[in-house]
This record gives structure tokens, C-alpha cells and sequence, in this order.
């Protein structure tokens, strides 16, 4: 089962990062991240990394995207560029997918845990939270306001261009 679901999750891997770089549309090409993004995280669980597949989807699938679609947002496309294949049964399928992906993957988490309890936290985890928050924080708070003045800095900029 678990070689079955890691040539499932490579095929999708390989083949989103395929459509990714094919895609003339950005916002097509930001979806098929997305979805390259997700099945590196199913990877990831099924290797049992299951802290480096919660942070494949906090920090590539949420903050990377976000930082995509504010560049797709300053680029002003506008809804005539949105592409006209999301019907009724298009939106049904993906959200049918999204259910089985769920429920196969909580399958193969609960089924490694004896009685379906959580398990503690390894000490690896704890090790990363204590060298990020601890001896690393002052690099870590400034990565952060960096970003931060990149991201207010081009907001200014697009609107300056927009107003003139």
C-alpha cells in the first residue's frame, strides 16, 4: 500500500512540476505548485517525516503561494484571464479528491499509532524549536521584517505606478 501511494504521490510530483513550467497562465501554474507542493508532503508522511511534511505545507504551500499570488495580484490580471475550466463537475471532482486524499492519509497515520493515540513529539522537533527560537532568533526576527519591507516596499511601488 504505502509503494503504491509513494509512486501515486511521485507521479503527481513530477507531473505538476512538469505543468508548472508548461503553463502559460499564471494562476493555472500557481494551482499545479500547489498541488507539486502537497505531494512532497505526502511523501514526506509516508517516510514517517511527518514535522518536515507539516512544515512542506505551512511554509511552501501557504507562504510561498501567498508571496505567488500577490505577485499574480501586482501583475493585475483580471478575471478575463482566469481560465474558464472550473465547472460544476470539475469543482465536485477536485473536492471529492481532497476527501480521499484525507482519509488515506489519516488511514496510514492512524494506522501506525497503536489505538489511534497521538504520539508524542520526538526530540527532533524540539531541538529545531530550540536552536530557531533560541540561539538563531535574532536571524530569524530579521528574515522575517525583511520580508516584511520587501513586501510593503512593493505594494508602495505598484500603487505609485498605478496612480500615475
Amino acid at each position: 500500500m504505502e509503494t503504491a501511494l509513494f509512486y501515486v504521490f511521485s507521479i503527481l510530483a513530477i507531473g505538476s512540476g512538469f505543468a508548472v513550467v508548461t503553463r502559460r497562465n499564471p494562476i493555472s501554474a500557481a494551482l499545479f505548485l500547489v498541488l507539486a507542493f502537497f505531494s512532497l508532503a505526502g511523501i514526506y508522511v509516508l517516510m514517517d517525516a511527518f514535522f518536515l511534511a507539516a512544515v512542506q505545507v505551512a511554509v511552501y504551500a501557504g507562504a510561498i503561494m501567498v508571496l505567488f499570488l500577490f505577485v499574480i495580484m501586482l501583475l493585475n490580471l483580471g478575471p478575463d484571464d482566469l481560465p474558464r475550466f472550473m465547472t460544476r463537475k470539475v469543482k465536485w471532482l477536485y473536492a471529492i479528491s481532497s476527501v480521499v486524499l484525507t482519509v488515506v492519509l489519516l488511514g496510514i497515520d492512524l494506522g501506525r499509532r497503536p489505538g489511534g493515540e497521538p504520539q508524542a513529539l520526538s526530540g527532533e522537533v524540539g531541538a529545531i524549536g530550540d536552536k530557531l527560537f533560541g540561539e538563531y532568533l535574532l536571524p530569524f526576527e530579521i528574515t522575517a521584517l525583511l520580508l516584511l519591507v520587501a513586501i510593503v516596499g512593493s505594494v508602495a511601488m505598484a500603487h505609485r505606478e498605478s496612480a500615475n
